[in-house]
């Protein structure tokens, strides 16, 4: 049987937290507090379907921009599921998130364009995958130093 210390259970329950704060204030839309999660100098970068990434955001400021403008107006529903973290050394930590998304525009609001031509414009999304994330300790706080959505399926309404 391995045994696992509770310095290790700790820093595993700080990762949830962390994510669960992520997909809380996504579904809030509050941008900046979710750009605030990351590192400085942080990275996201959601992928399609296909594995193509649909953009890289560098920088706490584009990552907020960036989504802030993706989501408009759409009503953000975000769901993580199981996940798997290691600890590979001091300060340091990876993980794996099962999530769901469901964005829903308005009928109201006119369709934005597609993104790079891997995500048509769409009236809702459903969208299956998961998170792949690189974590870091800066002086006693957790926070993401790069994000990978990756995608199982997307479903889509025009």
């Amino acid at each position: 049987m391995r045994t696992i210390s509770t310095d290790t259970l700790q820093i595993k329950d700080s990762i949830r937290e962390l994510m669960a704060r992520y997909v809380r204030h996504a579904d809030e839309k509050d941008w900046e507090a979710l750009a605030s999660l990351f590192t400085p100098d942080g990275t996201f970068t959601p992928l399609n379907v296909e594995g193509k990434a649909l953009v890289k955001m560098e920088g706490r400021q584009q990552i907020a921009e960036t989504i802030r403008r993706s989501v408009g107006t759409a009503t953000a529903i975000h769901h993580l599921f199981s996940y798997e973290i290691d600890v590979p050394g001091e300060g340091q930590a990876k993980g794996v998130f099962s999530m769901e998304d469901y964005l829903l525009r308005p009928d109201t609001e006119p369709l934005p364009p597609a993104a790079n031509g891997h995500i048509p414009a769409f009236r809702s999304l459903h969208g299956y995958g998961h998170y792949h994330g690189d974590y870091e300790l800066r002086d006693g706080v957790w926070y993401i130093k790069k994000l990978i959505q990756t995608r199982i399926k997307l479903d889509f309404t025009f």
